[in-house]
């Protein structure tokens, strides 16, 4: 746990204290109780709240003493496992009580985990970890097929001190793969590889969260990957269809890719400038059609369950199509949408998550 706390709190801008040297000062102090463990997001939420106090069984196990007789009072608690007497001046929160906060990092809404750390809780807190590192607000698969999977890997990849970026690059190589095969119109061995890359996708983010060690470049490796090479696999996949006899005449194979292609640089922009003009809150989001559409909208996922049905029918060529329509129909919706929050905004309105509204 000193260990895990000391991460947490460094990748917050935090400095750790040696509580048992006496090191902690008469100033503010935030304090964790080692006989417990807890989501991250708590240590966020009460670092920015002076005296909030979360306790499990009325024992103090997170907190953010606001002076150094504060600090004095709760670490007297957490040191001896006892309900906190004196919480004058503390805002005493009980987790029994089912408080919730809003992670905006991971689009959701929830009360985050907090367990007493024992031999018998050591697996329901690993997968209670886990499964607080996913993000709230995503496509369908990721958010109902490929979390056991998931677990599993990041489990093994802890386990083997992997680390995220590892994960990343050994992807990297399957997305590749996958690229050339439908360049080739081997659909179902590109797909069997991506479905890899799909799911190392998951597993690189879940890995960083759990462990605690999110970098700056394993940020920008990992959603640089996401963002580059779906273009590549819808071209590619538009020129494998020679191989099935079922390449597009001219015409037909430019509109497929203008639609899909163009739509898919078109959401960017629309996202991105909904997140400019609304304090860098996500457009998916903002009300909860949005974050219900984002389970199907056209992004990869959601595409290639599209191209995985048509390839059912071996109709590759009718199924790129298909992710055409829903990249016109989809990037229609959103462009509704930013147009609707300009009007909310233009009548005085403010634009709020319905997550932070819950």
């Amino acid at each position: 746990m000193a260990e895990r706390v000391g991460r947490i709190a460094r990748a917050n801008g935090f400095a750790t204290a040696d509580a048992a040297a006496g090191s902690l000062g008469n100033g503010p102090a935030v304090l964790s109780n080692a006989a417990f463990a807890w989501d991250p997001a708590w240590f966020r939420h009460i670092s920015a709240k002076p005296g909030m106090v979360l306790t499990l069984g009325g024992v103090p196990a997170l907190a953010h003493a606001a002076d150094g007789e504060q600090a004095a009072r709760i670490e007297q608690a957490m040191r001896t496992g006892s309900v906190l007497i004196d919480s004058a001046g503390l805002d005493v929160v009980a987790f029994e009580s089912g408080p919730t906060i809003e992670n905006k990092q991971l689009r959701k809404r929830e009360t985050p985990f907090l367990m007493a750390l024992t031999g018998e809780t050591v697996r329901p807190i690993e997968r209670a970890s886990y499964f607080g590192a996913y993000k709230g607000v995503t496509d369908v698969l990721t958010k109902y097929l490929w979390p056991e999977w998931a677990l599993v890997l990041t489990r093994i990849c802890a386990k083997l001190h992997i680390t995220p970026n590892m994960v990343t690059s050994v992807g990297a190589v399957f997305c590749v793969v996958a690229t050339v095969l439908f360049a080739y119109g081997h659909y179902w061995l590109g797909m069997a590889l991506g479905l890899v890359f799909m799911v190392l996708d998951t597993v690189d983010g879940k890995l960083a969260r759990c462990t605690i060690t999110s970098s700056a470049w394993g940020n920008v490796f990992d959603h640089g990957m996401d963002l580059v090479h779906p273009p590549f696999w819808w071209w590619f996949w538009a020129t494998g269809l020679g191989t099935w006899g079922l390449a597009y005449d001219t015409a037909t194979f430019w509109w497929v890719q203008g639609a899909i292609q163009g739509g898919y640089v078109v959401q960017r922009l629309i996202e991105g400038v909904f997140m400019r003009q609304n304090g860098t809150m996500h457009i998916h989001v903002w009300q909860r059609f949005d974050s219900q559409f984002r389970l199907i909208t056209a992004r990869r996922n959601p595409n290639m369950v599209i191209l995985f049905v048509a390839m059912v029918f071996a109709r590759p060529d009718l199924g790129l199509v298909a992710v055409a329509w829903w990249t016109a129909i989809s990037c229609l919706i959103h462009a509704v949408r930013l147009v609707q929050a300009w009007i909310v905004r233009a009548r005085g309105g403010r634009i709020t998550s319905w997550l932070a509204d819950a």
